[in-house]
């Protein structure tokens, strides 16, 4: 019993030291022997319980994700009206980008280079992505292939970072991205 609670807990110590590094330094910038070190563990200790970077990625993303839930698609699902509906999540997404800027911002530039990344990102992020297209969808008048690319580029990380980095808050990003969405459906 204590030696598995002791297991459980080494475990957790190399989890959350990957997710610091993956927040400070990105994740193409984090080896296993910085993981190891900031653990207080050896090499092969990570490799015992992270047998693959995809084992290691997708530990460290659960525990960010249940540390830093996305915002909840259900929640805006119950407003009727899609313009309503659409601005609100885009404030609410935009806004949570912005307190999760530093890890969001390391993950998407190391993304295209880190395979292992791609993998769990495809299952995580990518569901997430299509669960909010699918509920910010709902009811507009509009070709679905333009609307659905409106809508995917409207909740995109780097959507948000070049409107706000252009100047705009937060709500003024969102509402220029809820204006780009809306003109598709005209």
């Amino acid at each position: 019993m204590k030696r598995a609670q002791g297991e459980q807990e080494t475990r957790l110590r190399i989890t959350e030291a990957a997710v610091e590094l993956h927040g400070t330094q990105g994740p193409a910038n984090t080896s296993i022997v910085d993981v190891a070190r900031r653990a207080g563990v050896s090499r092969m200790t990570v490799y015992n319980h992270f047998p693959t970077e995809v084992d290691l990625f997708t530990a460290c993303s659960t525990h960010w994700a249940t540390l830093n839930p996305f915002p909840d698609p259900a929640r805006w699902a119950a407003i009727d009206d899609p313009s309503e509906r659409l601005i609100r999540a885009l404030k609410e997404m935009y806004e949570w980008y912005g307190l999760k800027e530093d890890m969001l911002g390391k993950v998407f530039r190391d993304l295209p280079i880190v395979p292992a990344l791609q993998k769990v990102m495809g299952g995580l992020w990518s569901t997430y992505v299509e669960e909010l297209v699918r509920t910010l969808g709902h009811g507009w008048p509009a070709r679905r292939a333009e609307l659905e690319a409106a809508l995917r580029l409207a909740v995109d990380f780097n959507t948000w970072r070049i409107l706000t980095e252009s100047g705009l808050s937060h709500d003024r990003a969102a509402e220029l991205a809820a204006r780009m969405v809306r003109a598709t459906c005209q």
